[in-house]
Protein backbone atom coordinates (compact mmCIF):
# COMPACT_ATOMS: atom_id res chain seq x y z
CA UNK A 1 0.00 0.00 0.00
CA UNK A 2 1.43 3.41 -0.99
CA UNK A 3 1.57 5.88 1.95
CA UNK A 4 -1.04 8.57 1.65
CA UNK A 5 -4.10 10.15 3.28
CA UNK A 6 -5.75 6.93 4.42
CA UNK A 7 -4.47 3.85 6.17
CA UNK A 8 -5.40 0.86 8.23
CA UNK A 9 -4.66 -0.20 11.80
CA UNK A 10 -2.44 -3.29 11.84
CA UNK A 11 -2.11 -3.50 15.63
CA UNK A 12 -3.30 -1.92 18.86
CA UNK A 13 -0.92 -2.12 21.82
CA UNK A 14 -1.19 -1.23 25.51
CA UNK A 15 0.82 -1.67 28.69
CA UNK A 16 -0.04 -1.43 32.37
CA UNK A 17 3.40 0.06 33.23
CA UNK A 18 5.48 2.80 31.63
CA UNK A 19 8.89 1.99 30.06
CA UNK A 20 7.83 -1.52 29.05
CA UNK A 21 6.95 -2.99 25.67
CA UNK A 22 3.25 -2.90 24.96
CA UNK A 23 1.17 -6.01 24.22
CA UNK A 24 -1.25 -6.43 21.33
CA UNK A 25 -4.99 -6.27 21.97
CA UNK A 26 -7.91 -6.50 19.56
CA UNK A 27 -9.88 -3.43 20.67
CA UNK A 28 -9.26 -0.22 22.64
CA UNK A 29 -11.41 2.64 23.88
CA UNK A 30 -10.18 6.14 23.09
CA UNK A 31 -11.28 8.58 25.79
CA UNK A 32 -11.34 12.36 25.26
CA UNK A 33 -8.58 14.26 27.11
CA UNK A 34 -7.18 10.92 28.31
CA UNK A 35 -6.05 8.51 25.60
CA UNK A 36 -6.47 4.75 25.65
CA UNK A 37 -8.43 3.46 28.63
CA UNK A 38 -6.18 1.04 30.53
CA UNK A 39 -2.85 2.18 29.03
CA UNK A 40 -0.09 3.42 31.34
CA UNK A 41 0.64 6.47 29.16
CA UNK A 42 -2.94 7.78 29.16
CA UNK A 43 -3.55 11.20 30.65
CA UNK A 44 -0.62 13.10 29.10
CA UNK A 45 -2.27 15.80 27.00
CA UNK A 46 0.46 16.00 24.35
CA UNK A 47 1.15 12.26 24.21
CA UNK A 48 -2.20 10.59 24.91
CA UNK A 49 -1.87 8.02 22.10
CA UNK A 50 1.17 7.10 20.00
CA UNK A 51 1.16 6.04 16.35
CA UNK A 52 4.01 4.36 14.50
CA UNK A 53 3.91 3.23 10.88
CA UNK A 54 4.57 -0.39 9.96
CA UNK A 55 6.85 1.10 7.31
CA UNK A 56 9.02 2.62 10.10
CA UNK A 57 9.15 -0.66 12.00
CA UNK A 58 10.23 -2.41 8.77
CA UNK A 59 13.23 -0.03 8.54
CA UNK A 60 14.40 -1.28 11.92
CA UNK A 61 13.83 -4.92 11.01
CA UNK A 62 16.10 -4.41 8.00
CA UNK A 63 18.85 -3.64 10.55
CA UNK A 64 18.55 -7.25 11.75
CA UNK A 65 16.23 -6.69 14.71
CA UNK A 66 13.47 -9.16 15.48
CA UNK A 67 10.58 -6.95 16.56
CA UNK A 68 6.99 -7.31 17.70
CA UNK A 69 4.34 -4.64 17.50
CA UNK A 70 4.50 -2.67 20.76
CA UNK A 71 8.29 -2.92 21.19
CA UNK A 72 8.68 0.83 20.58
CA UNK A 73 5.95 1.63 23.09
CA UNK A 74 3.56 2.54 20.28
CA UNK A 75 -0.18 2.23 20.79
CA UNK A 76 -1.35 2.12 17.18
CA UNK A 77 0.58 0.58 14.28
CA UNK A 78 -0.58 1.93 10.94
CA UNK A 79 -0.04 0.94 7.34
CA UNK A 80 -0.55 3.12 4.30
CA UNK A 81 -0.94 6.46 6.11
CA UNK A 82 1.95 8.88 5.61
CA UNK A 83 2.40 9.80 9.28
CA UNK A 84 5.50 11.90 8.59
CA UNK A 85 3.49 14.23 6.31
CA UNK A 86 0.95 15.09 9.03
CA UNK A 87 1.32 18.56 10.54
CA UNK A 88 0.66 19.39 14.19
CA UNK A 89 -3.07 20.05 14.51
CA UNK A 90 -4.10 17.64 11.73
CA UNK A 91 -7.20 15.67 12.67
CA UNK A 92 -7.77 12.02 11.82
CA UNK A 93 -10.87 9.82 11.91
CA UNK A 94 -9.93 6.55 13.59
CA UNK A 95 -12.43 3.74 13.09
CA UNK A 96 -16.10 4.73 12.84
CA UNK A 97 -16.34 7.32 15.63
CA UNK A 98 -13.06 8.49 17.16
CA UNK A 99 -11.29 11.68 16.12
CA UNK A 100 -7.72 12.48 17.15
CA UNK A 101 -5.46 15.47 16.59
CA UNK A 102 -1.71 15.35 15.97
CA UNK A 103 -0.08 16.97 19.02
CA UNK A 104 3.59 16.04 18.73
CA UNK A 105 6.05 14.42 16.33
CA UNK A 106 8.75 12.29 17.91
CA UNK A 107 9.97 11.95 21.47
CA UNK A 108 13.20 11.72 23.38
CA UNK A 109 14.43 8.14 23.77
CA UNK A 110 15.24 7.12 27.32
CA UNK A 111 18.92 6.92 28.05
CA UNK A 112 19.00 5.76 24.99
CA UNK A 113 16.55 2.89 24.57
CA UNK A 114 17.55 -0.75 24.07
CA UNK A 115 16.76 -0.58 20.35
CA UNK A 116 19.08 2.42 19.90
CA UNK A 117 21.83 0.62 21.80
CA UNK A 118 21.43 -2.43 19.53
CA UNK A 119 21.69 -0.74 16.13
CA UNK A 120 22.74 2.87 16.78
CA UNK A 121 19.42 4.57 15.98
CA UNK A 122 15.70 4.36 16.69
CA UNK A 123 12.74 5.50 14.58
CA UNK A 124 10.47 6.58 17.43
CA UNK A 125 12.21 9.91 18.18
CA UNK A 126 11.62 11.15 14.62
CA UNK A 127 8.82 9.00 13.22
CA UNK A 128 6.53 8.40 16.19
CA UNK A 129 3.42 10.56 16.09
CA UNK A 130 1.51 11.49 19.22
CA UNK A 131 -2.14 12.51 19.22
CA UNK A 132 -4.76 13.75 21.64
CA UNK A 133 -8.29 12.38 21.57
CA UNK A 134 -10.85 14.94 20.38
CA UNK A 135 -13.86 12.62 20.06
CA UNK A 136 -14.00 9.27 21.90
CA UNK A 137 -14.75 5.89 20.39
CA UNK A 138 -14.01 2.19 20.20
CA UNK A 139 -11.20 1.23 17.83
CA UNK A 140 -10.26 -2.22 16.60
CA UNK A 141 -7.52 -3.82 14.56
CA UNK A 142 -8.23 -3.47 10.81
CA UNK A 143 -10.17 -0.19 11.28
CA UNK A 144 -9.44 2.57 8.78
CA UNK A 145 -7.69 5.84 9.61
CA UNK A 146 -8.52 8.85 7.42
CA UNK A 147 -7.03 12.32 7.27
CA UNK A 148 -9.84 14.83 7.79
CA UNK A 149 -9.91 17.84 5.50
Amino acid sequence: MKPGREGVILALCVSKKKHTAKKKVDTVTLKEKWGIVGDAHAGSLDREVSFLAHESISKMEKQGLKLSYGDFGENIVTEGLDLMALPIGQRLMVGNDAVVEVAKIGKTCHNPCAIYRSVGFCVMPKEGVFVRVIKPGEVKTSDKIKVLE
